[in-house]
């Protein structure tokens, strides 16, 4: 999952990025509203984990600009804040999940995989293809009872081709979804991590759309 990280203090923000990035998420930061809404508008990302008591643009502000700007991505907001009227009016704008400060990291990358799930219509984290068992929460592959050794990348391809199974998904999409804005890949880095994948599922699962990209069949 790529995620948008708004948080205004620094060295939690650091914290979380490194927390999620090990989590094996591609992580952008900002630290104030505007720039949040900037980035959200551009970038197609899969979660944003969105701070309430920003400078500037507020959180709550943020949100609603995004949900009347048609964009539909989770949003989790995470704050200090805890009165009921906040979390209401948070779920009221738009707001997918709540999460209070003081919190555990596995808590919150527990909760940013739900949502990816719930964003792409399962509510189970297990999904089957043929004789494989992907399990998303465990971040596991198996064939026929086997695991298979993914590394962090390949499983985030498959996830992202079965959540999105029976459409095709560019090569600039892929690799929007693995890596942050500060991040220098060569060109044919989703290639190289397709090949590698074949080798190890088998060259039938994940088809070539010549052109345009990779896709899971219904």
């Amino acid at each position: 999952m790529r995620v948008l990280l708004v948080e205004d203090e620094p060295d939690l923000a650091r914290g979380l990025a490194r927390a999620l990035r090990d989590a094996a998420f591609a992580v952008d930061v900002c630290g104030d509203g505007d720039s949040a809404v900037f980035h959200a508008c551009e970038i197609s990302y899969d979660a944003i984990v969105l701070d309430l008591l920003l400078p500037g643009r507020d959180g709550w502000s943020v949100l609603a600009t995004l949900r009347q700007q048609g964009r539909d991505m989770p949003v989790l907001i995470l704050t200090a804040r805890d009165a009921v009227d906040d979390r209401v009016r948070g779920l009221n704008l738009g707001a997918d999940d709540y999460l209070v400060k003081p919190f555990a990291v596995p808590e919150l990358v527990a909760r940013l995989r739900a949502l990816g799930r719930r964003a792409a219509g399962r509510s189970r984290p297990e999904v089957t293809i043929g004789d494989l068992r992907l399990d998303t929460a465990a971040r596991r592959l198996s064939r026929d009872g086997t695991l298979v050794e993914l590394t962090a990348r390949e499983f985030a391809i498959l996830e992202l081709l079965v959540n999105r199974r029976g459409e095709t998904v560019t090569r600039t999409a892929i690799c929007e979804h693995l890596y942050g804005e500060d991040t220098d890949v060569f060109s044919n880095v989703v290639d190289v991590h397709v090949a590698s994948l074949r080798r190890k599922i088998g060259p039938e699962v994940i088809r070539t759309r010549r052109g345009h990209g990779y896709l899971i069949d219904e």
